[in-house]
């Protein structure tokens, strides 16, 4: 930090520091003074690093890789916590790529797997780690992972990030996983840069490239992403067409964002969906658009919400859901 300038530390492994029995044998690990598993030494260190590195490089970050449930990773050590700044996501990356290499036609069996995490995602201040650990010893590449042909294959990726993005948590995501990298990562090669010459290849690049724009400029996307208050289901309950659709909110009113994600092959037409209030939409992010390899299939550019209730809100508004693809829309402004 103070020789290299880097933006930070993450600290791999943190459980097998926090407990004395961590993969070990009864017989192989002692008690602590108190009798219990907690390594009482390695708590201190961490909180000491952790505090050292606030108090003298402000604005450098410190991740903690920790696979339990140890509470208060992410709280200042002087208030009980660890004192880490983020939190590793691994229950929410082990349930979603799990969900994601099922098979289409099973999902709608699955989906509490992509939901489940809505349950904690509060409690600490989470990263959603699409890492190196997931890309390598024959865990085959993020596009390798998800089933059907190479058309759905790159489809579901760009659903996935998709829904990454729009999921509350900050974002990592491996090298490569953005060109739709077919072979697994390995230290002794460049990627494969030549798949940007592919159509399909170069539209998961600017697939990426646009989510993180419009995430740079919308509030609603980062501004509240700690707090209960940025995330509301609109519903989670469609299993049958495998459809999950929810809104993040910023501070002001007018930064909410809605987001549908469609998790078959299958399109859907004239869905309905509750939004927030009346007025006009229109789709800032569509994961099926040509320009990103996708069918092509799309909604006006502007939709009004009608006077119909759906899913306990008193307006709603009509879509077609491409297929294996996630829309983002915004309410229309008032220029006036």
């Amino acid at each position: 930090l103070d020789e290299y300038h880097i933006d930070g530390l993450r600290v791999d492994a943190v459980a097998s520091m926090l407990y004395l029995d961590y993969s070990r044998p009864a017989e192989a690990w002692v008690p602590n003074r108190f009798g219990g598993r907690e390594n009482l030494e390695a708590i201190e260190f961490l909180k000491q690093v952790n505090t050292a590195v606030a108090e003298q490089f402000p604005g450098a970050m410190v991740v903690a890789e920790e696979s339990t449930a140890w509470p208060a990773v992410t709280q200042p050590a002087h208030l009980g916590g660890l004192g880490f700044d983020f939190k590793w996501n691994m229950g929410w990356m082990n349930d979603f790529l799990r969900f994601m290499e099922e098979d289409s036609v099973y999902r709608k069996f699955h989906l509490g797997l992509i939901t489940f995490s809505l349950m904690y995602a509060f409690s600490e201040r989470f990263v959603l780690p699409l890492s190196h650990d997931e890309v390598v010893h024959g865990k085959r590449s993020l596009a390798g992972k998800m089933p059907g042909d190479a058309w759905q294959q790159l489809a579901n990726l760009r659903l996935a990030l998709g829904f990454m993005w729009g999921h509350p948590g900050k974002k990592l995501l491996f090298m490569g996983g953005e060109l739709g990298q077919w072979r697994e990562w390995h230290e002794g090669r460049a990627l494969d840069w030549e798949l940007l010459g592919d159509p399909l290849h170069a539209g998961v690049q600017r697939w990426v490239r646009d989510l993180n724009a419009v995430y740079k400029h919308h509030p609603a996307f980062w501004e509240t992403d700690f707090a209960s208050a940025g995330f509301e289901w609109i519903d989670f309950h469609d299993a049958e067409n495998c459809v999950v659709s929810f809104l993040r909110r910023g501070r002001a009113p007018d930064d909410d964002l809605v987001f549908v994600c469609n998790f078959t092959p299958v399109p859907r037409h004239g869905y309905r969906i509750g939004v927030p209030r009346a007025g006009e939409y229109r789709t800032l992010l569509n994961s099926d658009r040509v320009v990103y390899g996708g069918s092509g299939q799309d909604n006006p550019e502007r939709v009004a919400a009608e006077p119909v209730v759906e899913h306990g809100r008193p307006q709603s508004i009509c879509l077609t859901l491409p297929p294996l693809a996630v829309l983002v829309l915004d309410q229309v402004r008032n220029s006036g």
